[in-house]
């Protein structure tokens, strides 16, 4: 985003991701979907709705942007899905991570955690800090996509507070630490703001979208979907963009070709922001191990890009096969309804997908045509 005073950036922010009162149901009959797969609304009943995280038991909780709240979602798709708030009065509570019972949420400078959610979700507990004083400045980026490793580590994104500046080691990195915040370590560095990361099944390598900078024009920089294949890597912000764009400032004089390149290049001011590899066996073989990502959509671009969810789709030697839209038709003649936020595949195979605009959160399934 541009660098707004903080009132400006947060009345931007609110005036698309609040759904106002009264706003009809989400009109997904408009939605577009490859032959044979489904979507429908598994509830409407979470306004600013962005990452969300799976329970033991099957609670869906689900990070807010703008509303200040945390949501447990029970009920499922076989019946009728109950919303309850477990949290309030936290500071863009975006990220939510499950990790031994107990419910992890970023906010901002903080994460807190919920023990025991799932015995208490009529009456849910304090929110008490587990990790305190992270990086923070006024600015942009601030929220945090957040979410537990393979290895049992919290992995947190420090994103950049601003447009385009010089971050130094504070911001524009990657953390991981232990669920009390010892042990912290910065693991990647050059990333402008990164909202999803999943590791690939298989090999337990990282995987993260980035959001390229602003002002540029139209069509650049584009935004990246990254691979970490080892500690220390950066990703080139606020030196270079997309792998191979000097900065016109801060790039002068520098190769690009010393930093981590893209996997793949997204596309400008898509908004890449939640992704997941899918490792289920509902939709098609050519699905299994696919990289989805939820576009929230261009806010700064003459005519619109993203508003969508995305499938990258890799050949047998691990390539990038293809790059093309699991769901699409959030907005129409430039004017949008709905912003994709995260994607969750479920135990079943099935894939959630949050959109804080709407307030609403989807279910796509599939089944042979």
């Amino acid at each position: 985003m541009r660098r707004y005073g903080l009132m400006a950036c947060l009345a931007a922010v609110l005036a698309l991701a609040v759904p106002s009162a009264g706003r009809a149901a989400p009109p997904v009959e408009r939605l577009r979907l490859p032959a044979g797969f489904h979507v429908a609304v598994y509830t409407d009943q979470v306004p600013s709705a962005r990452e969300m995280a799976l329970g033991a038991r099957g609670t869906l909780f689900v990070g807010s942007m703008t509303g200040g709240v945390v949501y447990a979602v029970t009920g499922g798709p076989t019946g009728t899905a109950r919303v309850r708030v477990v949290a309030r009065g936290l500071t863009m509570p975006v990220g939510v991570a499950f990790h031994d019972g107990d419910l992890y949420v970023s906010d901002v400078r903080d994460i807190v955690v919920l023990r025991g959610i799932e015995d208490h979700l009529d009456d849910p507990p304090k929110p008490v800090v587990a990790v305190s004083d992270l990086p923070w400045q006024m600015g942009d980026h601030g929220w945090k996509f957040i979410a537990f490793g393979p290895d049992g580590r919290l992995y947190v994104p420090i994103g950049a507070p601003c447009n385009i500046c010089d971050v130094g080691h504070r911001f524009g990195k990657l953390m991981r630490m232990n669920p009390d915040g010892s042990g912290r370590e910065d693991i990647a560095w050059g990333i402008r703001n990164s909202v999803g990361f999943d590791w690939q099944k298989g090999t337990g390598t990282l995987w993260f979208t980035d959001n390229g900078r602003d002002l540029l024009g139209d069509d650049i920089p584009s935004d990246e979907l990254n691979r970490l294949d080892r500690p220390g890597e950066s990703f080139g912000y606020p030196y270079c963009h997309q792998g191979d764009l000097a900065d016109p400032r801060f790039g002068r004089g520098v190769d690009c070709r010393s930093f981590t390149p893209p996997v793949l290049k997204l596309g400008a001011h898509v908004a890449a922001l939640g992704m997941r590899f899918y490792a289920g066996r509902m939709f098609p073989a050519s699905y299994r191990g696919a990289v989805l990502i939820a576009e929230h959509g261009s806010w700064n671009r003459s005519r619109l890009a993203g508003y969508r969810v995305m499938a990258v789709r890799f050949g047998p030697d691990g390539a990038v096969a293809s790059y093309t839209p699991l769901l699409d038709g959030f907005q129409e003649d430039e004017a949008p309804w709905g912003r994709p936020a995260d994607v969750l595949p479920l135990p079943d195979g099935s894939v959630l997908v949050s959109d804080d605009l709407a307030g609403a959160i989807y279910r796509v399934t599939y089944r042979a045509p």
